[in-house]
């Protein structure tokens, strides 16, 4: 089609000094018009036949098709296979970039490698998502939330940032950083729960990525101790921004149901209308997991959480137990957050020792030390990820490969996937 597109250039370049010729009768124009629409029809099924046979490894092997497609490298299939999606695309990127070394997590759509880049030779976690589990499930708008929200991410420390993401034609890939602490959930299991300072210091920080979110109108609707991550130096991290929620407004709702069954606000399992401050009960919930060890509503979660009266234990200090009272109330008019979002939450005498300053800032000390050697050191990750295989080819999976028909199908769902830094560097 490039041919058919370029044709005009033949055109001897002295037929521009001749005068203009006359304009043609209106049935030139109306069979003129009807031309360019065949003629972009064709174009479009040229490049759905032409994407049809990249993504056949069997017919790229044909000499006629390598010398049609102009394949420099046909030894790695992968370069075959990514879809370019135009200007928020990174058309250089692909699975060749990168040494994977590990498995270090895994999930409903796929797994979590750490990875080096090979240029760059920098550290990073490779989150591979296979598009026809996607699409079976319906989940692809979340799968393009969370990639919008992490394009939001960069300014906060306390949230996982995106150095890019890609596609080929049967993956998508955030390319993301490297956090080797280990799991919120990881080190609260083997401690059971934590003493108050600790606790209050890893509630500021959640605080504080929170209210960032919400400053950006966006609602995080899944926080619970899996999705928390601890850096090398013992800061929070939230990941998986898969269920957010974005563009809520201050009084804006969602009715959509969804996140955890332990940590979900009233309003979830009721199926009322929810807003940002499902957030804080989340928090509320996560904070009492760390100071008790059990989540608030463990067992009979969806009752309990509408029916069962809130009691604490009196173990724990009176600035404590106010906070819990006022994240996890159930009636609306005695909720601690609902009038002033995080500027209610930092300002509660729970965390009167907290310096906001300088724990956005990363300079008060974290309470406990991952103590890990460097970039590649797992030794806070579980091991029935790091000890698995890591997969031959992460291009592809055999199992997951889409068929030809679903090509374009993927290609319309994920459009706009692929985000390219300013700068391409990891730095």
């Amino acid at each position: 089609w490039q041919f058919i597109s370029s044709s005009s250039s033949l055109l001897s370049p002295s037929t521009s000094s001749l005068p203009p010729p006359p304009s043609p009768p209106s049935y030139l124009l109306q069979q003129e018009s009807k031309s360019e629409a065949f003629m972009k029809q064709r174009r479009m099924g040229l490049n759905d036949f032409i994407q049809e046979i990249a993504n056949n490894s069997y017919a790229c092997k044909h000499p006629k098709v390598q010398s049609i497609l102009k394949i420099s490298q046909p030894q790695e299939p992968e370069l075959m296979n990514q879809i370019n999606l135009g200007l928020s695309s990174n058309p250089h990127a692909n699975p060749s970039d990168f040494h994977f070394l590990k498995v270090i997590g895994k999930g409903s759509f796929g797994k979590v490698l750490l990875a080096r880049h090979k240029a760059e030779e920098v550290f990073c976690a490779v989150k591979g998502l296979q598009k026809k589990a996607i699409l079976k499930k319906k989940e692809e708008k979340h799968i393009m939330s969370e990639r919008n929200v992490l394009l939001e991410n960069v300014k906060h420390p306390f949230l996982v940032g995106l150095h890019f993401s890609f596609q080929t034609a049967d993956k998508l890939h955030f390319v993301l950083d490297s956090i080797n602490g280990g799991e919120f959930f990881y080190h609260l299991q083997r401690e059971r729960c934590f003493l108050e300072p600790r606790a209050c210091f890893y509630a500021a920080e959640i605080a504080s990525a929170l209210g960032y979110l919400h400053s950006l109108n966006i609602v995080y609707r899944d926080l619970k101790p899996e999705n928390i991550l601890l850096d090398s130096q013992g800061h929070i991290v939230l990941t998986d921004f898969g269920l957010c929620k974005e563009n809520i407004e201050h009084n804006g709702t969602t009715s959509t149901f969804c996140g955890t069954p332990e940590y979900p606000a009233p309003e979830v399992p009721s199926k009322q209308p929810c807003d940002r401050t499902v957030d804080w009960w989340c928090l509320g919930a996560v904070l009492y997991e760390m100071l008790y060890g059990l989540p608030p509503f463990y067992t009979e979660m969806y009752d309990n959480i509408l029916n069962k009266p809130f009691l604490l234990k009196p173990n724990i200090m009176n600035s404590a137990r106010h906070i819990l009272e006022g994240l996890l109330q159930k009636d609306r008019a005695k909720w601690l957050r609902a009038k002033d979002d995080f500027m209610e939450i930092k300002s509660h005498v729970f965390f009167s020792l907290i310096n906001w300053d300088d724990l956005i800032n990363k300079k008060s000390t974290p309470p406990f030390n991952p103590n890990v050697s460097g970039p590649s050191n797992l030794r806070h990750s579980y091991p029935e990820f790091t000890e698995e295989p890591v997969p031959n080819s992460i291009g592809r999976s055999p199992n997951s490969i889409l068929i030809t028909a679903s090509v374009k199908e993927a290609a319309e769902a994920f459009l706009g996937f692929s985000y390219a830094p300013p700068m391409d560097s990891f730095l």
